[in-house]
């Protein structure tokens, strides 16, 4: 068995886009327009056959979408929790679980999906900003 994909809705495409893409730095890996659902299909990863992140955008939905609790996050391997944070930070990511430990930190998309952080291999020392830097939010 091979892991493929996990598929999240988004309201607003180029919202979802900019998240993803500019921000997080993963790339469109394909794309499929079908107009008879009104609908598009964006596949997302962090690199040419990784596992993907299927991005579902219904055309004519308007409402904003709600987290049910059997879903908890996505969760990526970084390999400077403080740099990845820093970069999101100047990009205008709120950073709602700080990397206080050097190890792990949350975010959200624009569609409020919770984006975990982890530190490739052993916690960074804990240094500041962020080891006194308070949650925000839920993450």
């Amino acid at each position: 068995m091979k892991f493929l994909h996990t598929m999240i809705r988004v309201k607003d495409l180029g919202k979802a886009l900019d998240f993803f893409i500019d921000k997080l730095g993963l790339v469109e890996t394909r794309r499929v327009e079908v107009p008879a659902g009104k609908f598009t299909l964006i596949f997302l990863a962090t690199k040419e056959g990784a596992p993907e992140i299927e991005l579902t955008h219904n055309w004519d939905h308007a409402d904003d979408y709600t987290s049910g609790s059997n879903f908890g996050h996505l969760a990526f391997a970084v390999d400077d929790i403080y740099e990845t944070c820093r970069i999101l930070q100047e990009k205008g990511v709120a950073i709602l679980r700080p990397p206080r430990d050097g190890h792990m930190a949350f975010i959200k998309s624009p569609d409020n999906i919770s984006i975990e952080f982890l530190q490739t291999g052993e916690a960074l020392p804990v240094q500041e900003p962020w080891s006194t830097m308070e949650n925000q939010g839920r993450w």
